[in-house]
């Protein structure tokens, strides 16, 4: 028992420190954050963003978010750039480095090599008093005083405190971008993430027939509709050819347990009047919403009061929506 206390003890300590350390960085955005976002903001080229070691693997991961949010940018290691990869940068781009210390050799190297591409450079540094602080042409302050390791030497809070620092400038970027979910779309079109984004009511109804009565036909006629076209309901119309109703197997039930004998009904008499529909060009994720609080299984479509099709919860399933 004693164990597992250390093990949560200390699991708490790392989380506390590292927690503290995010908040420290607060005061330290500042005008030259704001410097920073705006030069970005009207950068004609990439942003290409590098370090070394554990920074580098945070690096790739802040590429990978401002690209998915409308900021087109790579990853440069900056062990390779000193051997060839240096010629990734183009004219117009800007560099972020990202260093604890922005002291270590391999930066002492890339800085003034980056310099001569004549782009602008970020720091992204805990000492702005650093050869790289100190040449870069915006700074932004990772302060991290102490890892969260006892030793105080595997890269823990600094990386921390630099992703959460990534995560604020790829944010101010897409806020200032106006970057809407259909941009975020277009970025995402796999998985639920980006079928949430894009798929519509309209990509989904078209795959079944439509099951559709009058409100004059049989209670045998309906029942022989719902369970050809298998979709558990069926859509009843007005002379007009318009929505009345729908009658669900769940309104078949309650009527075999209302009625003795069912042979002197019609579809009007079973129906549910005025059910829950939804229009062709919304998107399917707010189906989902609907039959998720109103707790049914499908939804009628409808366009300018006339059923188009049904949508169901097993379609939304097999889109990977739920």
């Amino acid at each position: 028992m004693k164990l597992i206390k250390n093990i949560q003890s200390t699991a708490k300590k790392v989380l506390e420190e590292e927690a503290n350390a995010i908040l420290k960085i607060i005061p330290l955005i500042d005008s030259e954050f704001e410097n920073c976002v705006n030069h970005l903001l009207t950068l004609q080229g990439r942003l290409v963003v590098t370090g070394i070691g554990k920074s580098a693997i945070i690096a790739q991961k802040i590429v990978a978010t401002l690209n998915s949010t409308g900021t087109p940018s790579l990853f440069m290691h900056a062990a390779d750039a000193i051997h060839g990869d240096l010629g990734m940068i183009q004219s117009g781009d800007t560099v972020m480095c990202i260093s604890r210390s922005g002291d270590t050799p391999e930066i002492k190297v890339l800085v003034p090599l980056i310099k001569r591409t004549n782009v602008k450079l970020i720091a992204m540094v805990s000492n702005p008093s650093s050869y790289l602080g100190k040449n870069a042409d915006f700074l932004l302050h990772a302060l991290a005083e102490k890892e969260a390791d006892p030793l105080n030497l595997a890269p823990t809070t600094s990386t921390t405190v630099a992703l959460a620092l990534g995560d604020a400038l790829a944010v101010c970027l897409l806020e200032y971008r106006g970057f809407s979910s259909k941009d975020f779309a277009k970025y995402h079109p796999g998985g639920a993430l980006g079928k949430k984004l894009y798929l519509k009511v309209s990509d989904i109804y078209p795959n079944h027939e439509l099951p559709i009565v009058n409100e004059n036909s049989t209670v045998k006629e309906t029942i022989l509709e719902i369970s050809s076209k298998r979709l558990g309901a069926t859509a009843v119309l007005t002379e007009n050819q318009e929505l009345a109703g729908i009658i669900t197997d769940g309104d078949v039930r309650r009527m075999l347990n209302k009625y003795d004998s069912f042979a002197g009904l019609f579809a009007k008499d079973i129906m549910t009047v005025s059910p829950k529909a939804i229009a062709p060009d919304a998107y399917a994720v707010e189906a989902l919403q609907i039959m998720q609080e109103k707790n049914i299984t499908q939804l009628v479509v409808v366009e300018d009061n006339k059923p188009l099709g049904f949508v169901h919860l097993h379609d939304l399933l097999k889109e990977g929506l739920v």
